[in-house]
């Protein structure tokens, strides 16, 4: 199995980036790679539960994730699972999320996202193009 970490460091203070990070209408401006609409979603990474998300990009193509959130530590961690359903609705194979804030002495956060247990180095490829792109649409956010 493979793994991702991608670091970012925020103005805001963690107890602000959580709210980010955790609550459905924060989640709805930064969720899915730029260009990518969520036309259907269950998102809320306050509290232990499912939860899954429909993107859509411009072609119409549709790409549904779900999973469980599993561990929630404000404002210092959400962990939840992460799996992509196939054209059949069946959910494919598991990996592990977790968000890390950690105060910074400038009052702002260094964020930590790491993605575990993905099948392999293409898949993670994959993986750090995408959150890489969702970041920035969060970055300017948490920096606005």
């Amino acid at each position: 199995m493979t793994a991702l970490t991608i670091t970012r460091s925020f103005r805001a203070p963690p107890e602000k980036v959580f709210e980010y990070v955790s609550r459905t209408e924060h989640l709805l401006k930064w969720w899915g790679p730029e260009g990518m609409t969520l036309p259907e979603q269950h998102l809320a990474f306050d509290r232990p539960g499912p939860w899954m998300s429909v993107m859509m990009n411009a072609k119409g193509q549709r790409f549904k994730v779900s999973g469980h959130v599993t561990k929630v530590d404000p404002p210092h961690m959400v962990g939840f699972t992460w799996a992509w359903h196939d054209e059949h609705d069946k959910r494919g194979v598991e990996s592990h999320v977790t968000i890390r804030l950690v105060p910074a002495a400038n009052g702002g956060t260094e964020f930590e996202l790491s993605h575990v247990d993905l099948p392999g180095d293409d898949v993670a490829a994959n993986h750090e193009q995408g959150w890489s792109s969702s970041l920035r649409k969060l970055e300017r956010l948490a920096n606005a």
